[in-house]
């Protein structure tokens, strides 16, 4: 998921490769992009469905793998798939390789389906302060249409559940959490709501899971450029007043249907997800790619991990894990200043504490950092090393970039050799491979800000 300076897959090589090759990488990224659940802190309850809770389970058939509803537009485009969060996703097209995609999508615009991830609004009196009580977010001083990274976090441990987007809309808010964690969190949320419910004194919460709603996310230097050709006049005019983090209701000039536009995304570059009411969502995307003609394809979960990992965005289940905090995982900006002061947050008394210097009890024994790696790329698992040979660390993700011809890598350290430019070794098919801390995103960002 998206943000300031938030969130791996790895690759055998950066330049093209043989069909052989090719087969490789795809079935090293299906292995690895199926979720790695963490046990939690405490036990989720299964709690039974309520009717004021609307939710489903991520598959209709038990174990059956499911299907956006671009599934066959995907599969008329020549779509390589793999199972991810319980999904068939497509991780590549036959007329482009992973690098190529990964490539265009940082020159031109690629459109990603991401309608595996979970959309709910959150609504009622109660929304703000239920939110609040379950994230770090400083949801008070966000404005209409503004939204922002934030965690679900365990109550005790202030381990994350899992990474979310947050948008405050007029009425309501509109939350995003990732596929792979959805029965997690659907638990989560229900234990949550229960609790909240349970002290007749706060306000009430209304919860809806927008199943089947598709998700796409437009990404690139000319994805507003494309975007603008789709939308009706009124809308294509507010476009370049919209500013990373924001949004606006929209419609597009061959629908009726209302879709909601969000200025951010997954890669670093300028761009938007949109969210389609499910009726619409394979006309929309189909006039997307219709009006953007040369300037924008169709694109997989290979090429958006390599740019998320460019960008240094963290994927749950590798980089983020329920015994993870903000803290820990260089996330400490998205705890608000209000809350840093009050409180009142899931895990508050660990965060707050870790958020403290050193010599007044705080900190924390490890971080999340970068690394640019020499020889052969480092891969989730591998041990990080000091120079006297012990262990300090682990890799999370890594990959060849395609952007900067280099190897990189991110995992946690131990504090103290956290700092940019710190030499380590890495150990890599057992054999040590030298390394050295690097700031992130290890490519600049292109977010459209306003000055």
């Amino acid at each position: 998921m998206a943000a300031k300076n938030a969130v791996s897959v790895a690759f055998n090589g950066i330049n093209g490769a043989s069909s052989r090759v090719s087969t490789l990488r795809t079935l090293r990224i299906a292995s690895q992009l199926n979720p790695i659940q963490a046990s939690g802190p405490r036990r989720l309850p299964q709690t039974p469905f309520r009717s004021s809770v609307r939710y489903a389970s991520s598959n209709a058939e038990g174990d059956k793998v499911a299907k956006t509803g671009l599934y066959d537009l995907h599969a008329s485009n020549g779509a390589k798939f793999v199972p991810f969060g319980g999904y068939q996703m497509p991780v590549q097209y036959g007329d482009l390789s992973i690098n190529d995609s990964h490539k265009w999508t940082r020159e031109n615009a690629s459109l990603f389906d991401v309608g595996h991830m979970v959309q709910h609004y959150f609504s009622g009196p109660g929304a703000q302060a239920f939110l609040e009580s379950i994230t770090p977010a400083s949801l008070s001083t966000v404005e209409p249409f503004n939204s922002g990274l934030s965690a679900l976090l365990h109550r005790e441990t202030g381990g994350i559940v899992d990474d979310t987007i947050i948008t405050r809309l007029p009425d309501k808010f509109y939350v995003v959490t990732n596929a792979g964690c959805r029965e997690k969190d659907l638990a989560y949320f229900t234990a949550e709501l229960e609790s909240w419910r349970s002290n007749s004194a706060n306000p009430a919460v209304e919860w809806e899971v927008l199943e089947n709603q598709g998700l796409v996310a437009l990404q690139g230097p000319k994805a507003a450029a494309v975007l603008e050709k789709v939308l009706d006049k009124e809308s294509a005019g507010k476009l370049k007043s919209l500013y990373f983090g924001q949004s606006m209701y929209a419609h597009v000039s061959t629908s009726e249907a209302e879709i909601l536009v969000s200025r951010g995304g997954y890669t670093g570059e300028d761009g938007f997800e949109v969210s389609i009411p499910s009726y619409a969502t394979e006309a929309v995307t189909q006039f997307i790619l219709e009006s953007g003609k040369d300037e924008v394809r169709l694109a997989g979960l290979g090429a958006r991990d390599t740019l998320r990992l460019e960008a240094g965005m963290c994927l749950y289940g590798h980089d983020l894990n329920d015994d993870t905090t903000p803290v820990e995982a260089a996330l400490s900006w998205i705890i608000g200043k209000d809350r840093r002061a009050k409180g009142g947050f899931h895990g508050d008394s660990v965060i707050l504490k870790q958020l403290k210097k050193k010599s007044e009890g705080g900190g924390v024994t490890r971080r999340r950092v970068g690394f640019i790696v020499e020889g052969s790329p480092a891969r989730e698992g591998a041990d990080i090393v000091d120079q006297a040979g012990e262990v300090v660390g682990k890799i999370t993700s890594g990959c060849p970039s395609p952007t900067l011809k280099k190897n990189i890598a991110m995992g946690y350290i131990k504090d103290g050799l956290h700092k940019s430019g710190t030499e380590v070794g890495i150990i890599v098919r057992n054999k040590k491979r030298n390394a050295v801390v690097t700031k992130m995103p290890f490519v600049p960002s292109k977010y459209y800000k306003a000055a």
